[in-house]
C-alpha cells in the first residue's frame, strides 16, 4: 500500500495554494485513490506534517506533499526516547472511542470502579479466554470491562455468528461466560453492532485479540495478567 501510494504521489508537480494542510489532503487523496484522510497537522518535527488515515495508518509529508515518510516518529527527551506517533494514535484511537460510546457493549461492571478498559475480543480465541478467566479479578481490583466485538476471522465465519448469538442472547454475560469456556450457545440473531464494533477495531488499529484500550487511548496488544493490569493502571 505504501509503495503504491509513494509511486503515485511522487508524480505529478504540485504548487502549495492556500492551507497547507488541506493542500496536503488534497494532493494525497487524489494520488492515491481509496485513501481516506481523517487529519492532517503539522508534526512537532519542523518542516514534516503528520498525516492519519481513516483505518489508523500514520506517515509523514513534507509542507508540498511531494517526499513521504512512513515508520515511528521517536523524539530524544531528557527522560529517554519517546514515540511521538504512538502517542498521537493514542489520541486519535482516544477521540474515536470516545465518539463511538459503548452502546452495546458487553458490560463487566466493577462495584468500586476506579478505572474502564475497553476489550475488543474473540469467543475462540485462546487468550481472550484466558483473559476471560480474570475478569472477576479485574473487577476486584476496580476495573471494569467493556467487550466489543472483534471476530479475527471477519465477518459470516463461525467466530462471527458465535458473537452474534452471545450479544443476541436473553443474558449476554451468562451467554459470553459460556462461550468463553467453549461451551455451545444457542444460536440466536437479532439486530446487533458486532459487525460495526469489528469495524470500529480495525479503525483504531486493532490487529489481533484481545486488544485492550485504555481510557488514555493508548493499546495493550495481547494477555496481560490481571494484576499486571492493574499495577499498570496504578492501582495497586
Amino acid at each position: 500500500m505504501m509503495a503504491v501510494m509513494a509511486a503515485g504521489v511522487l508524480g505529478a508537480p504540485f504548487s502549495v495554494a492556500g492551507d497547507v494542510e488541506d493542500s496536503i489532503s488534497e494532493r494525497l487523496s487524489s494520488s492515491v485513490p481509496g485513501l481516506r484522510i481523517s487529519s492532517v497537522r503539522e508534526s512537532e518535527a519542523k518542516g514534516l506534517y503528520e498525516v492519519q488515515s481513516n483505518n489508523g495508518d500514520t506517515i509523514y509529508t513534507t509542507a508540498d506533499g511531494q517526499y513521504l515518510l512512513t515508520g515511528d516518529l521517536l523524539k530524544v527527551t531528557s527522560t529517554g526516547i519517546a514515540n511521538v506517533t504512538e502517542e498521537a494514535r493514542a489520541t486519535e484511537r482516544r477521540k474515536t472511542m470516545e465518539n463511538y460510546g459503548d452502546d452495546g457493549v458487553i458490560r463487566y461492571k466493577a462495584s468500586n470502579e476506579k478505572a474502564v478498559i475497553d476489550v475488543f475480543t474473540d469467543i475462540d480465541c485462546p487468550y481472550c479466554r484466558k483473559l476471560h478467566d480474570e475478569v472477576s479479578q479485574l473487577n476486584d481490583y476496580g476495573i471494569t470491562v467493556n467487550y466489543y466485538a472483534y471476530p479475527r476471522s471477519g465477518p459470516g465465519k463461525p467466530s462471527f455468528v458465535k458473537y452474534v448469538s452471545v450479544w443476541c442472547a436473553e443474558d449476554q454475560k451468562s451467554a459470553m461466560d459460556s462461550a468463553k469456556a467453549g461451551n455451545t450457545v444457542e444460536a440466536a440473531t437479532c439486530e446487533n453492532p458486532v459487525l460495526e464494533q469489528f469495524k470500529l477495531g480495525q479503525r483504531v488499529g486493532v490487529t489481533g485479540t484481545p486488544a485492550i484500550v485504555l481510557e488514555d487511548g493508548n493499546i495493550v496488544r495481547g494477555y496481560v495478567p490481571a494484576r499486571n493490569l492493574a499495577e499498570g493502571l496504578g492501582l495497586l
